[in-house]
């Protein structure tokens, strides 16, 4: 299986979790349980974390210390860049949060249901990025990103896609969609990813030194999405340590998926 196979594997990977998680209104009822709902958006926020730092932040690190570069400075100018750029989507797009009443971004004249699916394609752009990144990495030839490494990341996002999957179609199917129809939103709320991935991998490759910056990017909006979004809601409502056991869970898998494959 040559390279280009491989990627075109590899960024579709994270769609297949989302849709399987899609899928899921087919088998469960009308409403998720708020204690399954916190330990599986924990559980993504663990993975998120895991993959910012040794998918993404560690190897921009690296590759700025190869090129001669003063390390910290890619990671830290991308990390604040990928932050910034996910406030200024965040303040412009109209979306609404799960467990949430109050739309927030540009007010529009837009469907609870419209605006659920926004926050959770929002939210994929970065995952979209990563996975792209570091698959442009294993394209440039840069040593501190291999083919495994790569599969390692993508596998990790598609095992968090999961939950998001179900979490994004369940509340469809409470708000009077049919669980068709819900599944089919959820699925088109990851396409954003595998487009995200082709955009990053065509932009990393016309520009080569740019590669440490988009990582430490994609790191820098993925951490914007766990704190702004994941965590909150994964602590809504009745205080429990449910959600904080499923980071732990999440963050831990990643890490040896990484660490192992990379």
């Amino acid at each position: 299986m040559n390279d280009t196979i491989k990627i075109c594997l590899g960024i579709i990977i994270p769609l297949v979790g989302t849709s399987l998680g899609a899928a899921m209104v087919f088998f469960l009822k009308d409403k998720m349980q708020p204690m399954l709902q916190k330990v599986l958006l924990g559980f993504a926020s663990g993975v998120m974390i895991a993959a910012s730092v040794w998918s993404l932040i560690i190897p921009a690190i690296d590759m700025a210390e190869e090129n001669g570069s003063i390390p910290w400075v890619p990671a830290a100018v991308g990390f604040l860049l990928g932050i910034g750029f996910l406030l200024l989507l965040d303040s412009i797009t109209p979306h609404l949060h799960l467990n949430s009443d109050k739309p927030e971004g540009r007010k529009a004249k837009l469907r609870k249901s419209t605006m659920l699916i926004f926050a959770v394609t929002l939210h994929n752009i970065p995952e979209g990025m990563a996975v792209g990144v570091v698959f442009a990495g294993v394209l440039s030839g840069n040593a501190a990103i291999s083919m495994s490494g790569a599969f390692a990341l993508a596998i990790g996002i598609a095992i968090q896609n999961f939950p998001e999957g179900a979490i994004i179609s369940m509340p469809l199917l409470g708000n009077g969609i049919s669980k068709r129809r819900s599944c089919l939103y959820g699925i088109l709320s990851g396409v954003v990813e595998p487009i995200g991935a082709i955009i990053t991998i065509i932009l990393t490759s016309l520009i080569v030194p740019i590669l440490p910056y988009i990582l430490a990017f994609a790191a820098g909006a993925m951490i914007y999405v766990v704190v702004e979004e994941l965590i909150p809601e994964a602590q809504s409502g009745d205080h429990s340590n449910i959600a904080t056991i499923g980071v732990a869970v999440g963050f831990t898998i990643m890490m040896i998926l990484d660490v192992a494959l990379g």
